[in-house]
């Protein structure tokens, strides 16, 4: 059974993966360095994410005012009430445009300004991805939208095979799932660097965009607090369920 001790010169991505737990308490005596909290977002912005539209934002929270406060809308558990820092990832499905816009100005860089017959195939294709197909699958209108691509992507599907994730609701959880693999990439980060770090799902979400004077549209996908832990901040040994209960192979 892996050690609960910090480890020493971490090197492999098992050894972070091993050493991550969802630690309760923090020692509040044990600062730790908001320049390297820093280091572990921005690793955790190379994440795979959908059509890489990179539809987050990090707020990485050091001001003793505000970790009080959030650690109130956190529910006053101890994990967020013995953070050093806490870092809040928030979903911005509402700036697509803005993504899409910045990946053709990407792009117009890097293949260059040229009549349309003399971009290749796949030239073409990049750049109508984000001209086109991205407005297709983000664009609504009080929801109706989606379902009218909902339905013509399910009369598609009785012919061949077709992308059917098109509603509103749809691109909510598709959001949610690439900021889901930020905070992931982020927690691993840390603990590569022998920091601790708990997702907490209890919080008033509400009273956190209120907190952070974030806009309606934006969606708190998690609220990670950050610090080294006490050892009775990792409520015992990790249980998992049996592998072999879980894993199907075809």
């Amino acid at each position: 059974m892996f050690s609960f001790t910090a480890m020493k010169n971490t090197t492999s991505l098992i050894d972070a993966i091993n050493y991550r737990r969802s630690v309760r308490v923090y020692d509040e005596n044990k600062d730790i360095d908001s320049e390297i909290v820093k280091k572990c977002i921005q690793q955790a912005t190379l994440a795979p994410n959908s059509s890489n539209m990179q539809l987050w934002e990090f707020h990485h929270i050091t001001s003793e005012e505000i970790l009080k406060k959030l650690a109130e809308a956190c529910l006053g558990q101890s994990a967020a009430t013995t953070a050093k820092e806490m870092v809040v990832i928030v979903v911005r499905k509402d700036l697509w445009k803005q993504r899409a816009k910045a990946h053709l100005n990407y792009l117009t860089t890097l293949f260059g300004v040229k009549p349309k017959n003399e971009y290749s195939r796949r030239e073409k294709f990049a750049l109508n991805y984000y001209k086109k197909i991205m407005p297709f699958v983000y664009g609504e209108f009080l929801g109706l939208y989606g379902y009218i691509k909902y339905s013509i992507s399910w009369l598609t599907g009785l012919f061949r095979p077709s992308y059917r994730q098109l509603r509103k609701s749809d691109m909510r959880v598709v959001a949610h799932k690439s900021a889901g693999l930020a905070a992931l990439t982020f927690m691993l980060s840390m603990a590569a660097e022998n920091y601790d770090t708990c997702p907490m799902e209890g919080s008033d979400t509400l009273r956190i965009k209120k907190i952070l004077n974030l806009p309606m549209r934006s969606e708190i996908n998690m609220v990670i607090s950050c610090g080294i832990r006490k050892p009775e901040g990792v409520y015992g040994e990790r249980f998992r369920i049996p592998f072999e209960s879980i894993y199907k192979k075809w």
